[in-house]
C-alpha cells in the first residue's frame, strides 16, 4: 500500500536538546530504535488507524483505564554513526490533536459528532490535553496534503536533491537550519516587495517563525513523501521544482514578473498531475 500522500517539512535537533525529564520519551523512542523516513508515514497512519478502530480519539488514548501499550513518540534520526545524532520526534499525538481541533473549528457540528468516536465536547477537551503534552514546543514536524507548498523550495538548493529511485522512492534535501532560516527570510521580502501580503508571504513568515523555534545547530528535511509514488521515475528524475522556484525568486527580485510567471506556469503544470489525481480519487 503506498504512503499517505503528504509531504514533510522536519526539523532534527541535537540529542542534548532531549536531556532530562521532558525529553524521556523522546531518548526511550532512540534507544528501541529510530524509523526510517519512508516508514513515518505509514506508521503514523497505523498508530491513527488503530485509535480509530479501536473506537478512541489519538493514538495513545488509553481503553477506559487501560494504557494501549503504544508507543507515544517514535523518532528519525540523522548522523548516528558520526557525532552527536540529530533527532526528529514525530510528535504525531499532539499533531493528530491539532487536526481534531482543526476540524472542530472548521466543520459543521452534525459531521463532527456523527465522525468523531466521542462527542465533540469530549474531543476538544482530550484534543487540547493531548496538544498541551508538548508544553513550550513545537511540533517538529508539518505536513502538507497531495502537494509541496511552493514556499518550501525557497528553503533548498536545487543542486543538493537526493533521488532514490526504485522500491523505495524517496525525493528529499536537507539544510542547516540557520541556512532555511536566511532562505526563508531572503524570499519573504522578495514576494513582499513584488506581490505584497499574498499567500506565500504569510507562509514563508510562518515557516520562518516555525524554525526560530528550535536549536541553532538543527537540521532542516524537506521531503517528497508519498506524494513520490504519484509520479513516474522519469517525472521525478526531470523535476525542477525547486529550481523553478529560485528562478522565480530571482526574476521577481529584479522586477522580470514576466519570467517569474512562467516559472510558475510550469510548477503548475508539474504538480497539475497531483491535483488531476486527487480529483480522480
Amino acid at each position: 500500500m503506498p504512503g499517505p500522500f503528504l509531504s514533510y517539512l522536519r526539523v532534527y535537533e541535537p540529542l542534548r536538546v532531549f536531556a532530562g525529564p521532558s525529553g524521556a520519551a523522546v531518548r526511550a523512542a532512540l534507544a528501541r530504535g529510530p524509523i526510517a523516513p519512508e516508514r513515518a508515514g505509514h506508521r503514523e497512519r497505523d498508530l491513527c488507524l488503530r485509535a480509530q478502530v479501536g473506537k478512541r480519539l489519538l493514538p495513545g488514548d488509553a481503553v477506559g483505564s487501560r494504557p494501549t501499550g503504544e508507543a507515544s513518540v517514535d523518532v528519525l534520526v540523522l548522523g548516528a554513526g558520526s557525532g552527536e545524532p540529530l533527532v526528529c520526534p514525530l510528535d504525531t499525538r499532539p499533531r493528530a490533536a491539532a487536526a481534531v481541533l482543526s476540524f472542530l473549528a472548521e466543520e459543521d457540528p452534525v459531521l463532527c459528532a456523527s465522525a468523531l468516536p466521542v462527542p465533540p465536547a469530549t474531543a476538544r477537551r482530550r484534543a487540547e490535553a493531548a496538544l498541551a503534552e508538548l508544553g513550550d514546543a513545537a511540533a517538529h514536524v508539518v505536513t502538507a496534503t497531495w502537494t509541496v507548498p511552493l514556499p518550501w523550495f525557497a528553503l533548498v538548493d536545487p543542486d543538493d536533491r537526493e533521488l532514490r529511485l526504485g522500491r523505495r522512492r524517496r525525493v528529499s534535501w536537507r539544510i542547516p537550519i540557520g541556512t532555511a532560516r536566511a532562505r526563508a527570510a531572503r524570499a519573504e521580502r522578495i514576494v513582499r516587495a513584488a506581490l505584497g501580503q499574498v499567500g506565500p508571504t504569510e507562509v514563508l513568515a510562518e515557516t520562518d517563525r516555525w524554525l526560530e523555534r528550535f536549536d541553532r545547530a538543527s537540521m532542516v528535511e524537506l521531503d517528497y513523501g508519498g506524494l513520490v509514488d504519484l509520479f513516474d521515475e522519469a517525472a521525478l528524475r526531470t523535476d525542477t521544482s525547486a529550481g523553478e522556484v529560485a528562478r522565480a525568486l530571482r526574476a521577481l527580485g529584479e522586477g522580470d514578473t514576466e519570467t517569474a510567471a512562467a516559472c510558475y506556469d510550469r510548477l503548475r503544470e508539474f504538480w497539475g498531475v497531483v491535483a488531476g489525481k486527487q480529483r480522480a480519487g
